[in-house]
């Protein structure tokens, strides 16, 4: 997937939502949370199964450990902004939406982590492609939810 492929990614997860979102910011943002939770959970599970690889040399092993270990705090941050979301008391709406802005900002930082590990000419090039096709969908629709939540943020 390409940089210039978000536009896509964007329409084709979430038209199916449509129907359900209308034309409210907020359950766009919260569907935006969701489907980004699920899809690192998802990238998650490739990677475990990825460092259960025979062969895999001991730098290869590092790097999708820290990978798994990027994800598993990707996958806390989303669900912490998944469940502010969805919450209405405690705190203002600004400073709410700060939390999960933060939040969500870590996991793509996570992302971004994650990829740092496999820039070395020593992984193997099937390897690192497969890291990096999760990495980049993980990458892309966290940045979408992103930019919902900041819209959703400025006009409640």
């Amino acid at each position: 997937m390409r940089y210039n492929d978000r536009p896509w990614l964007c329409m084709t997860t979430f038209s199916g939502y449509a129907s359900e979102i209308q034309a409210s910011p907020k359950l766009l943002a919260r569907t935006a949370l969701s489907v980004s939770l699920n899809t690192t959970r998802s990238a998650s599970t490739v990677i475990v199964k990825l460092s259960k690889s025979h062969g895999l040399k001991p730098k290869e092993i590092a790097a999708i450990r820290d990978c798994e270990e990027e994800l598993k705090d990707s996958v806390d941050e989303l669900k912490r902004a998944c469940d502010e979301m969805g919450s209405g008391g405690g705190k203002s709406f600004e400073l709410r939406m700060r939390d999960i802005q933060t939040w969500v900002s870590a996991a793509l930082t996570d992302e971004d982590t994650c990829m740092d590990g496999f820039s070395g000419k020593y992984i193997n090039g099937n390897l690192k492609t497969t890291v990096r096709r999760q990495i980049v969908k993980v990458a892309h629709l966290i940045s979408i939810a992103l930019a919902f939540v900041s819209h959703y943020a400025a006009h409640p």
